[in-house]
């Protein structure tokens, strides 16, 4: 895939090491690929956490209840100078019992480099339209 001025290799390197971390449970590596005052969605309870001992704690608390993976499979970049990663999604509770498989798309804007914040989003259009003529 070429890059674009809105996809640099950085920008997508950078979200493939954190979704490694993530997936780690490397919270240290995953923050250091973070702005100080990163926003971060708390996707399994809502609202959002600022900066990164917001961060932790959430995710601290998320790993003690459910087990989350999640794996990157496309980088599409927006007109707003984000990424929007398409990811599969998989979550387990701690007991192992499935809770959620699906594919969601999370959107990235960057600063100097790092990650300054994400959000939960609708896939890309394409995206879509493709997994409706696969199901068909």
């Amino acid at each position: 895939m070429p890059s674009t001025p809105d996809q640099s290799p950085p920008q997508t390197e950078i979200l493939r090491a954190a979704y490694a971390a993530f997936n780690a449970r490397d919270i240290d590596a995953a923050l250091a690929l973070m702005t100080p005052d990163v926003a971060w969605p708390r996707a399994f309870k809502g609202g959002f956490v600022r900066g990164p001992e917001e961060v932790r704690a959430y995710w601290t608390e998320q790993w003690s209840e459910i087990d989350p993976h999640v794996e990157p499979l496309a980088f599409h970049p927006d007109d707003d100078r984000r990424i929007v990663v398409e990811v599969h999604q998989v979550v387990r509770d701690k007991a192992g019992t499935l809770l959620a498989d699906e594919r969601v798309g999370h959107r990235f804007s960057f600063e100097q480099g790092l990650i300054r914040g994400m959000e939960v989003c609708s896939l890309p259009e394409a995206t879509a339209v493709n997994e409706a003529k696969a199901e068909s």
